[in-house]
């Protein structure tokens, strides 16, 4: 029987180009880059120098701190280069496709006959163990712990988000495979929202299962945690993509790995907002060439969605955790005389300060990227608390980040979250402070603290 969690608090942001529920292509790419830096807290050593020929699954990085993580190519094809940033940090690994397509093959898997080590080393060999993230602390999960719960999203209420959903279709029994591999770990505990409860994912066995009702962001796994089953200090638990319990799945079904995602291509800056299938790594400018509305100039590209993804450009590549690409008005061109008198209808206010909200909650926006104000001082007005579903209070927790009162991070409950839970009360924050920013840093002080 499913438990049904009614979450209150949230806001959610209709915006324009919503990707249709169509594949436009199946992407092939010249060259794929392997990031580190998509892997929160891997620190990589180099296994595969340049002009090193790799098959897809061959490890490129493996992590310094464990020598057992590793970063695989998702391709076949030489090492073309590795491409460095400030202080020599290493950015990408850049992969020259061939024809051949050569996969490492590691052998079909008996879930049934295989021991929750055996299976722990198989994902550390494929490169997908990698793809788990614990908390606290929100970094790449060490395969020396117990985690005490593995949680699972299936649905993202973020603006522009990918439909699991559909990324699932035809794919249902491997995501399926991939639950049961997860419950040779650890606990499984997958959060849908109602809508899927008669689709072909369910049921799902192996796991336990949980429907969350509500706005933005009921879809976050945080908030899916911080419900079931709170994380107390000295605990650990991981999550993973459910886009990536399908690879695991195909990994267990095949013996290979394959990093195949189907995309969201959304925004209002994209001429045609489909789905496209592609490697992670591929190219940016390969998925929305010639799909841009306008100049490039004036759109900013998101490698994710408006409120928690990555800014990038035409030079960049696809994300390793990431499901939509988004493109929306950079703003930087808008000229409003008067503007903050005018009466406007077509802005979004979250406390009915424009008589668009006259139009309904299905009005959909075309909102840019300006933040319209500067930093300034943070005001005690619980508008975080308005929006944020968690047992935890927000503004409490930022101001002793900021301040640096580790003490009262832990009491306040540091542990349970992650940049992601704080998108919301950013996006609504009248001091327009980076508060997904502030919680990154104060994660990443904490960590070090307690190492």
């Amino acid at each position: 029987m499913k438990r049904l969690f009614k979450i209150r608090k949230g806001l959610d942001i209709n915006l324009k180009g919503v990707a249709e529920k169509s594949i436009s292509k199946t992407l092939t790419s010249k060259e794929y880059a392997i990031s580190p830096i998509d892997f929160h807290g891997f620190v990589p050593r180099i296994l595969a120098k340049e002009g090193t020929h790799v098959d897809a699954g061959t490890p490129v990085f493996t992590d310094k701190a464990t020598e057992r993580i590793n970063i695989v190519s998702p391709v076949s094809g030489t090492i073309k280069s590795i491409v460095r940033g400030e202080r020599r940090k290493i950015l990408h690994a850049i992969v020259e496709a061939d024809d051949k397509s050569t996969i490492v093959d590691f052998g079909k898997i008996d879930l049934n006959n295989i021991s929750r080590e055996n299976l722990s080393d198989l994902l550390l060999k494929s490169g997908l163990f990698a793809f788990f993230r614990q908390r606290p602390y929100d970094v790449v999960a060490n395969p020396d712990d117990e985690p005490k719960g593995i949680f699972v999203s299936t649905f993202s209420k973020m603006p522009l988000a990918a439909d699991f959903t559909y990324v699932v279709e035809g794919q249902e029994s491997t995501f399926k495979t991939g639950i049961s591999a997860l419950s040779k770990l650890a606990s499984v505990y997958v959060g849908i929202s109602p809508e899927q409860i008669n689709t072909d994912i369910m049921p799902i066995h192996d796991a336990e299962v949980s429907v969350f009702n509500g706005p933005n962001p009921s879809g976050n796994v945080g908030v899916h945690i911080n419900k079931i089953s709170p994380i107390n200090k000295g605990e650990v638990v991981w999550t993973i993509g459910a886009e990536e319990v399908i690879f695991i799945g195909r990994l267990i079904e095949t013996g290979k790995v394959d990093l195949t995602r189907r995309i969201a291509i959304a925004g209002s800056g994209i001429q045609q907002p489909q789905y496209i299938e592609t490697l992670i790594g591929a190219p940016l400018a390969d998925l929305i060439e010639g799909n841009v509305n306008k100049t490039e100039k004036h759109q900013r590209i998101i490698d994710g969605n408006p409120l928690v993804g990555r800014k990038s450009s035409m030079n960049g590549y696809l994300g390793a955790h990431t499901t939509e690409v988004s493109v929306i008005p950079e703003g930087d061109d808008v000229d409003e005389v008067l503007g903050w008198i005018m009466p406007r209808f077509n802005d979004f206010s979250t406390n009915k300060s424009y008589f668009s909200w006259l139009s309904g909650k299905n009005k959909q926006y075309d909102l840019d990227c300006r933040i319209k104000g500067g930093e300034r001082h943070m005001i005690m007005s619980s508008e975080y608390e308005r929006v944020f579903p968690m047992d935890i209070y927000p503004s409490y927790l930022i101001k002793a980040i900021i301040t640096g009162d580790i003490d009262r991070q832990e009491e306040l409950g540091i542990y349970e979250v992650a940049p992601e839970d704080f998108a919301v009360a950013e996006f609504i924050c009248s001091s327009k402070l980076e508060l997904q920013k502030i919680v990154r840093e104060g994660l990443d002080i904490l960590r070090k603290e307690n190492a």
